[in-house]
């Protein structure tokens, strides 16, 4: 009872519903006066034929007339009777077979059904809610974030401007809000007080509207906005943003650290304090053809190989893990023992030709920069000449045209990399380039996560999804304190000893065997073991530095997530 009182109270306040009732009470009170008329004309009628019913029985007549249901037991004998008949028919059929069912559908069963629909998409959160994540976009970057979110607990919501965006998320399992991304009073629905972080992915405008709007209502609240001009960097911030992410220059980079350019430095990938996570190519070392006992690298220099990454798949470091041409290690060590490896690895330099870029809009220019701070040639394919911002290192033309990547160097080059933000381009360009040079190293781009699969079936040997790589920034800003993701699906995780690894020994403890992690660190009283040795024990206030993959996370947890 007290449920349709309130749905009555709410119908009442509602303008637009108060005079689709109105307007149904008329159609009613018509309708009532009519079978009132025509039930006084019958029984006129039927006394001129001589015959006399009762009132009730005129209501009868005047109802299974209107609503077609025939004429059964009582009839007029009189061709004006009759003729009556079809006047109270016709009347029926309009009223109750047309206009009655169109001012139920369009007064009450489409108000009825357009409420169900905002109930599904709410104006505002339950005041409870604390901790989530406010995103004001759902595009290919909210996507794979919302999926890490999930994974590791955290509530969020995506504020959308209309309703149908808003239904459409909705039974696709989005949690989502309506509202204004201008309007102050939606931050304050979505609870902006007790948010952990706001990440915005709009445009640069809009972007610094939102983090103006928001840093007005709330002072602490963390702010991540994505940018797409350097030009917008300090509008931003002095906007009110915390951070702000430069996507194409970050994916540029990380194209650019996989280049096979002829060099083996390392590159940095991820760091907790002394301890720091880099990743090389074995192409051109020593290393090609060994297994990772055979390196001696944890021997001889101290780093130790904790992950291989074989065409774009990670490998754990077993020991008998073979390297080849196309693997990449990733190591770990302190800082001193990463500029060892670079020392003693530095002079195996073999192919010097330009690495080809196909694709010069921003994800390809910051790749050439990128390369260029390597001290690597490169040439850009682009098509578009408003893209064009130099000259000297850019090849106008077509890169689906053979002439074109002849002229851009792609006989003699070690690597190609594919850097156009259409997905189904560059599974074209990668099934391309493969099928010209068999040895080349391709690494490609993909916006979003769904297509990694299909462009390394293609034969890419690296690819680097847009969508992730945003989400893994956004995500390591918000779990700073505990987790850095590395690489796509691989986390270095810092987290206290559990109790039951207490005085036990890395070897002992088989961690690796029982989870897939692999403990690279040790950290106690401000102090870091890097690489511990199998017989280290576990201290008691200690902390482990893990690495591992997304399910050997989620395993490590499931076996000690309620210890320490």
């Amino acid at each position: 009872m007290k449920l349709l009182t309130t749905q009555v109270m709410l119908f009442l306040q509602n303008k637009p519903d108060r005079r689709n009732f109105i307007t149904l009470i008329r159609f009613l009170l018509i309708l009532i006066i009519l079978v009132g008329v025509f039930s006084g004309v019958f029984h006129l009628l039927m006394l001129g034929e001589g015959r006399e019913f009762s009132f009730i029985t005129g209501i009868y007549w005047t109802l299974t007339v209107m609503s077609t249901l025939g004429f059964g037991d009582i009839t007029f004998d009189s061709d004006i009777g009759r003729f009556f008949s079809v006047i109270v028919l016709l009347t029926g059929m309009l009223f109750l077979l047309i206009l009655f069912p169109f001012t139920f559908i369009n007064f009450f069963y489409s108000p009825w059904m357009k409420a169900q629909d905002q109930a599904k998409v709410p104006r505002k959160l339950p005041e409870e809610m604390e901790g989530h994540v406010i995103l004001t976009r759902y595009g290919a970057v909210s996507e794979a974030l919302i999926k890490k979110l999930n994974r590791h607990h955290y509530p969020y919501v995506v504020i959308v401007s209309t309703l149908a965006e808003g239904l459409e998320l909705h039974q696709q399992g989005v949690q989502i809000m309506l509202g204004d991304l201008g309007d102050p009073e939606t931050y304050i629905r979505a609870r902006i007080e007790n948010a952990a972080l706001v990440a915005t992915t709009e445009s640069d405008v809009l972007n610094t509207n939102v983090a103006f709007t928001v840093r007005g209502l709330d002072k602490d609240v963390p702010i991540i906005a994505t940018c797409n001009s350097d030009a917008s960097i300090d509008i931003l911030k002095l906007a009110g943003c915390n951070h702000v992410l430069q996507l194409g220059e970050k994916m540029g980079l990380f194209l650019s650290r996989r280049a096979n350019g002829g060099d083996s430095n390392t590159h940095l990938v991820g760091r907790f304090g002394e301890l720091i996570i880099a990743e090389t190519m074995v192409s051109g070392t020593p290393m090609v053809g060994k297994t990772i006992k055979d390196t001696r690298l944890r021997k001889e220099i101290g780093v130790n190989i904790v992950g291989v990454w074989e065409r774009g798949k990670f490998k754990a470091a077993d020991r008998d893990v073979v390297l080849t041409q196309n693997s990449v290690i990733l190591l770990a060590g302190s800082p001193r023992q990463i500029d060892q490896y670079n020392k003693t690895y530095q002079v195996f330099c073999e192919n010097t030709a330009p690495v080809v870029i196909l694709g010069g809009g921003r994800v390809g220019r910051a790749t050439g920069r990128a390369l260029a701070s390597r001290n690597i040639d490169y040439r850009i394919v682009e098509k578009d000449p408003s893209r064009i911002k130099q000259s000297a290192k850019t090849i106008l033309g077509d890169a689906a045209e053979l002439e074109v990547l002849k002229e851009a160097g792609i006989d003699e080059s070690p690597c190609v990399v594919i850097t156009t933000h259409d997905d189904d381009i560059n599974v074209y360009l990668t099934i391309y380039c493969r099928s010209l040079r068999p040895d080349i190293q391709i690494i490609t781009r993909t916006t979003l996560e769904r297509n990694l699969g299909s462009i390394h079936r293609a034969g890419a040997d690296f690819v680097l999804s847009y969508a992730s790589m945003g989400a893994n920034a956004i995500l390591n800003l918000l779990r700073r304190n505990d987790i850095l993701m590395v690489a796509e699906g691989l986390d270095l995780i810092r987290v206290k000893v559990p109790e039951s690894l207490v005085g036990k020994t890395i070897k002992e403890s088989a961690i690796r065997k029982h989870t897939g992690c692999t403990v690279i660190a040790i950290h106690c009283q401000k102090e870091m073991q890097i690489n511990p040795e199998p017989k280290t024990e576990f201290p008691q206030d200690g902390e482990i530095i893990l690495i591992g993959t997304v399910e050997s996370e989620n395993e490590f947890f499931r076996v000690y997530g309620n210890e320490g």
